[in-house]
């Protein structure tokens, strides 16, 4: 089954490759520091009573399960 992309994702093509190269690394590091806010932001929503030195605590211990250790 082939799967026909979506319009927005077709337009979001578009524009990356518009855009120049320093630019897509821009883009990279900005959408990883949001996607890191969101979870930073779900886990506080998670342990309501945690401070925020163990909200950093958790997030270290869960990314680190989510590295290749084949590095």
């Amino acid at each position: 089954m082939e799967l026909k992309p979506q319009p927005n994702r077709q337009l979001y093509l578009q524009i990356l490759r518009r855009m120049t190269p320093a630019q897509r690394l821009a883009k990279a590091f900005e959408l990883s520091e949001h996607a890191k806010q969101l979870f930073l932001h779900g886990l506080r929503r998670r342990f309501p009573d945690a401070d925020e030195q163990r909200i950093k605590a958790i997030y270290l211990e869960r990314t680190a399960r989510c590295h290749n250790q084949n590095y």
